[in-house]
């Protein structure tokens, strides 16, 4: 009990705080918007999912205003003009696949990796947030949970004829996932939130997706494997 009061108690009034919450902030705002887009753009591939993924993009818009208000409570401008920089990558990759038709890689990109990235980060962020923000983190993680398991499901479903496109879509985005938690991995830092308890738990979920999805052990390891090339 001694040593639980010994830490130092985050005052979110710094302007350290405000500065690096700045484009944390973004990010997620940031990220809530691309899945909003993703999931639209997914309605218009998926036909026969159509509603359900337009629903799923009604949810991150919600989430998106819901961290809107956490920045004015602490009264932080969000950087959004690093946080488009930040997701420049993955986005394109997005358009790219959806403008080639692949389905596959589109979920794996939004579905598995982005909610995987944002799962890990709501969750290690909950303990570290103010109260508002926490409400706020806590009802939206809830639903996070649901779109990851949208993709979980469609892609088991067909996972036989996905497989390979999925290994050529690990390959070639998991390593941004890396890059972009380096990337912030100080100003993470300084809202309580350590880079390598983010790895661990974003690496956790994308496992445990995968498979879920049908690939194996030995094929999770190779795949997880991937992102460290970067």
């Amino acid at each position: 009990m001694l040593q639980l009061e010994a830490i130092p108690a985050i005052d979110f009034q710094t302007e350290a705080y405000k500065d690096a919450y700045s484009r944390i902030n973004a990010i997620v705002i940031e990220g809530e918007q691309e899945a909003h887009d993703n999931y639209l753009t997914l309605a218009e591939l998926l036909a026969d999912e159509k509603q359900e993924l337009i629903r799923l993009s009604k949810m991150e818009n919600r989430h998106m205003k819901g961290f809107q208000a956490c920045g004015r409570n602490l009264k932080v401008t969000p950087d959004m003009v690093f946080a488009k920089e930040f997701f420049s990558e993955l986005h394109e990759n997005f358009q790219k696949a959806s403008a080639e038709g692949k389905v596959v890689t589109c979920l794996l990109i939004q579905s598995l990796i982005i909610e995987c990235f944002a799962i890990a980060a709501y969750n290690i962020y909950i303990p570290v947030a103010d109260d508002f923000a926490r409400k706020i983190t806590e009802g939206v993680i809830k639903e996070e949970y649901m779109h990851l398991n949208f993709g979980e499901v469609w892609l088991e479903a067909h996972f036989e004829e996905s497989k390979a496109e999925l290994e050529v879509a690990n390959r070639q985005n998991l390593p941004i996932i890396w890059r972009l938690l380096n990337s912030v991995a100080d100003d993470a830092n300084v809202l309580g939130m350590e880079k390598e308890a983010l790895i661990e738990d974003f690496m956790i979920a994308y496992g445990e997706a995968l498979g879920n999805i049908g690939f194996s052990n030995r094929d999770i390891m190779r795949m997880s494997a991937q992102g460290l090339a970067a």
